[in-house]
């Protein structure tokens, strides 16, 4: 199977068009806050939504309007989360019929979400004049724009396509993501939109996207919060033409694939850019005698803020990264653990069988200078592997942090 990065984002997709403006819900007036998405043809809808308590009331909406499996389009807005507001799911319902009106379909085909501070009230004055103004602007060029009007404290886009064959009839994927900060394990902290030219129901497409989310953005980790409006969405409008994907068979295979590389390619962007981070941490576990024990361990290392900051200092301390394996809430062995850090300077093994090993200081601080940083654990007691992505955590993330509300 062949899979090509290619560029466009969510309009690399047949159909698909999109853009983002600054309507005036943030007051940097240079910060694009409101991105609309929107299909030529009906698609079939699946997203994956926090497990957070406290739900966004744009999550709520969401909820209602694709239990059919339908969508349309997407509409958010940052700066401001509508989010444990007396008056949310109403505002979130009109945003949703404005922007229906805007593009001529039913307001249940739109998918929102909102992003931002919590608690705030949203005025609706600038939504409602931004989604007229935006909507006939839309274009097969707008995604960048859209990706940019989705950011908080992201200092950059994340946007990426794919595409492949099922059979002989080419598909593309694309996506774009939002998500600097409050981002834990399942489901992480972020916002993702993605499209596809491919007819799949929207069963398979649920089945599909459950199943990537697991393996990819509930495996990242910024700093251990979870937040309220965490939202993984997709839509795939058939355009493409290739037979319907209906079953769990070979070319739902084919298309999970797909989407996993797209959905990976966009988690390490998140996790590059997170609040604050100099340096992106990929930990790989294999040899481990479950997936259930190998994501545990994988995250347990990715989410220890001892391990972060040793990372932020350049300080090869591996006996964090052995404490955060020793209390994952799973069972396996200590005793036949080998741990590897390693970067584009090189590789070293600090620990085999669960004991440390003599290793070169200077050599470490090398390799942990990089912004790339690897930590590969080898449990060697069964055939199951995962990995997790994070960042390190610095000074900076206390400093974006202290006083984003103000």
């Amino acid at each position: 199977m062949v899979i090509n990065k290619v560029s466009g984002g969510v309009c690399a997709p047949k159909g698909f068009v999109a853009g983002g403006i600054h309507c005036g819900i943030r007051k940097n007036q240079s910060k694009k806050d409101l991105a609309i998405i929107f299909s030529e043809k009906e698609c079939s809808a699946a997203a994956v939504y926090t497990q957070n308590k406290v739900l966004g009331a744009p999550i709520l909406v969401t909820r209602s309007h694709i239990a059919d499996g339908k969508a349309r389009a997407v509409v958010c807005n940052s700066g401001n989360a509508n989010t444990c507001n007396a008056d949310g799911v109403e505002k979130a319902t009109i945003m949703c019929r404005l922007t229906a009106d805007a593009l001529g379909i039913k307001p249940s085909d739109v998918i929102i979400a909102s992003t931002g501070v919590i608690g705030q009230p949203l005025d609706m004055e600038p939504i409602e004049k931004g989604i007229m103004a935006l909507a006939p602007t839309l274009s097969a060029d707008g995604s960048s724009d859209a990706a940019e009007a989705i950011m908080t404290t992201d200092t950059r886009k994340k946007e990426c396509a794919v595409t492949f064959r099922l059979g002989a009839t080419p598909i593309t994927i694309g996506g774009m993501a939002k998500g600097s900060g409050m981002i834990c394990p399942n489901m992480a902290t972020l916002l993702c939109f993605i499209t596809s030219d491919a007819a799949i129901s929207a069963d398979m497409l649920k089945a599909a996207l459950d199943e990537v989310v697991d393996d990819t953005f509930n495996m990242l980790s910024i700093d251990g919060d979870t937040s309220t409006n965490d939202m993984v969405s997709i839509m795939a409008n058939g355009i493409a033409g290739n037979a319907p994907i209906d079953s769990e068979d070979e070319r739902f295979n084919t298309f999970v694939t797909a989407l996993k590389m797209l959905a990976t390619e966009l988690t390490r962007m998140l996790a590059a850019d997170g609040e604050g981070a100099t340096k992106l941490l990929q930990c790989s576990v294999s040899g481990a005698p479950s997936k259930d024990v190998a994501k545990k361990v994988a995250k347990s290392i990715i989410n220890s803020s001892l391990v972060k900051t040793a990372i932020f200092g350049a300080d090869a301390n591996w006996g964090r990264i052995l404490c955060a394996i020793g209390y994952a809430d799973a069972n396996f062995k200590i005793d036949c653990l080998d741990v590897y850090i390693s970067s584009e300077a090189g590789q070293i093994q600090v620990c085999k069988d669960g004991f440390g090993l003599p290793f070169s200081e200077p050599k470490a601080k090398e390799i942990l200078l990089k912004d790339e940083i690897l930590v590969d654990i080898l449990m060697n007691q069964g055939d199951s592997q995962a990995t997790a992505w994070g960042c390190d955590l610095t000074y900076d993330y206390v400093r974006i942090n202290g006083d984003y509300r103000t």
